[in-house]
């Protein structure tokens, strides 16, 4: 039976015990959302079609194919499983939106959001031999409570959303853990020292090693004899070897526990904000980002193959972006285990449109979730920034809840301080490390007279005033440009699409308007950075730099000239 998306999910603590449940499973559409009560969790029971995991059923790869609303969904397969002294996990890449999980028609536990990875101890319900998982998720777009991101919450997609996903959408796979065993670890790189502060949690206990190496060879190790609960050291490294833009120097790191082994990695860098610069261990760095909304043609949100995630990254590095905000969706680890070796930078986000952005009640949605995400992808190098909202104007008519934003900010500061956080990219900002906008202004001299202010150190900014203030310190155009160019002149496809920027007349004029309004920015000495809308079409929205199925719309050489510019913040 072919398994897609073999690899590994959490390339950053890998065990040997790792049992991939991609593939066929059986499913079912439960609109009545009756199955519980039918029975269809029971041992046996036969569901009324198929599906390949990871892949959303709305998506062609997974054989459904559905577009249409499904408010509940069911899976169910069977494994073998060897003799297992320790604890089996059943983990869950990301599942939308909240779901049941059965073994052996046992419920083990559930879970709200469509976005965070998460798993449970199945071991206490597990028997010799076969066992059959079940699954059971429910969604719905349309419920102003639930965060969708860029799910259309219509039958049709529209505009900047897109078709949705339901239940599975990233690999399914079980973990076998001796009886003691590493739980989690995080890296605090000391750039000015060549150090490293491990702090791993220990369950059980046994004696513990750590062992770090560069390219094979020995960096630092650290051992303590029957160790158990936390654990803090710092050790320093051999050598010194800077983890920078395009070049992602990972230190390999092994943690030997008793019976337990994971391997992981980190990266040697540090990112904070002084004045109006970003830096990268002390270094003015100007971000060149793309948005990147991670769709794809026939798998909606999943990636059709590893190879793919890695093709996004160098497809931007191609056009001289060195990093991108992952928009409106929290990305595979996959991903970020690529922009890690590959030197970019991102901005981790959070998928809170479709949500009344007013209700107090949102926090209850937003932040358990969030902070899932945000201590799941602590570790990596490439993360230089967290930002859980986006454009929190009014929803179903009501104003962003201020005490909600401001303390969703505080609650990412107190998990990472060492990460800068956006409270809300665009607007309206309350409590923020960093002012950024959204300006889609087409006409390049029009676009410099909004920032001109700035440039003369001027802290009056009139953008969205009424509602936010800006007093000074780091600032950028988070979202520019959207210049629209459908392939065609008058088919349907061109009619029918949708973009920011209205349509220049031919692609000499799409350079010069490109051009002109990156300059406006790359020319501003209180810019520290930029962000291009967007790497690629999706679907009827067709203001990317390529097509929705990743073919080259410009020159590519032509553009990379143009964002490879100097900006004035690096002189």
């Amino acid at each position: 039976m072919h398994i897609p998306r073999q690899e590994h999910p959490k390339p950053q603590f890998m065990r040997k015990g790792y049992i991939n449940l991609n593939g066929q499973w059986q499913f079912e559409i439960d609109n009545g959302r009756s199955g519980e009560a039918r029975g269809l969790q029971k041992i046996g029971v036969k569901l009324g079609s198929t599906i390949t995991v990871p892949f959303c059923p709305e998506s062609m790869l997974s054989g459904v194919a559905n577009r249409d609303f499904m408010n509940g969904v069911w899976y169910k397969r069977t494994v073998d499983l060897p003799r297992q002294e320790g604890c089996v996990r059943l983990h869950f890449g990301a599942v939308d939106y909240a779901c049941k999980a059965f073994v052996n028609g046992n419920e083990v536990g559930e879970h709200k959001g469509g976005y965070s990875s998460f798993f449970f101890d199945i071991t206490a319900f597990l028997q010799p031999g076969e066992n059959e998982i079940a699954l059971y998720a429910t969604d719905d777009s349309r419920d102003p409570l639930i965060p969708s991101g860029k799910q259309s919450m219509l039958y049709d997609s529209y505009r900047c959303y897109y078709t949705r996903t339901t239940g599975i959408w990233q690999t399914v796979w079980l973990e076998l853990l001796p009886q003691s065993y590493v739980e989690s670890v995080r890296y605090y790189p000391n750039v000015t020292d060549g150090a490293v502060t491990v702090q791993v949690q220990l369950q059980g206990s046994g004696d513990f090693e750590c062992e770090i190496t560069y390219e094979g060879e020995k960096m630092a190790a650290y051992t303590k004899p029957q160790a158990a609960g936390m654990l803090n050291f710092t050790l320093p490294l051999k050598e010194k070897h800077l983890w920078e833009v395009g070049k992602g120097r990972l230190y390999d790191v092994k943690l030997s526990f008793g019976e337990d082994e994971v391997s992981s990695y980190f990266g040697l860098r540090e990112v904070r904000m002084d004045g109006y610069k970003f830096l990268l261990n002390g270094k003015s760095v100007f971000q060149r980002l793309i948005l990147d909304q991670g769709f794809y043609p026939d798998g909606i949100y999943t990636a059709p193959t590893d190879g793919d995630l890695v093709r996004d990254i160098k497809l931007s590095m191609d056009l001289g972006f060195n990093g991108a905000r992952l928009h409106e969706k929290i990305f595979e680890e996959r991903y970020l285990y690529h922009a890690d070796k590959l030197g970019y930078l991102v901005w981790g986000e959070y998928p809170d449109w479709g949500m009344d952005i007013g209700a107090p009640e949102n926090a209850n949605a937003v932040l358990p979730e969030w902070l899932e995400a945000v201590q799941r992808d602590f570790n990596h190098p490439a993360i230089i920034g967290w930002c859980p909202h986006n454009e929190t104007w009014e929803r179903f008519g009501h104003k962003q809840c201020d005490v909600t934003v401001a303390m969703i900010y505080d609650a990412t500061k107190a998990v990472d301080p060492t990460r800068p956080c956006i409270d809300t990219s665009g607007h309206y900002h309350v409590k923020t490390d960093i002012f950024d906008v959204h300006d889609y202004e087409q006409d390049p001299a029009v676009f410099r007279s909004h920032y001109e202010g700035l440039e003369k150190g001027e802290t009056v900014f009139d953008r969205h005033a009424d509602r936010q203030t800006y007093t000074g310190g780091p600032f950028f155009v988070s979202e520019y440009g959207g210049i629209r160019w459908a392939e065609g002149e008058n088919d349907e496809k061109r009619l029918k699409s949708w973009g920011y920027g209205k349509d220049v007349p031919d692609m000499e004029a799409f350079y010069t308007r490109y051009q002109g309004l990156t300059d406006v920015l790359l020319d501003n000495p209180k810019m520290f950075g930029l962000c291009y809308t967007q790497l690629t079409d999706v679907e009827q929205e067709q203001n990317g730099l390529y097509t929705y199925d990743r073919r080259a719309k410009f020159d590519a050489k032509r553009l990379c000239a143009i964002m490879s510019r100097k900006a004035a913040i690096e002189d």
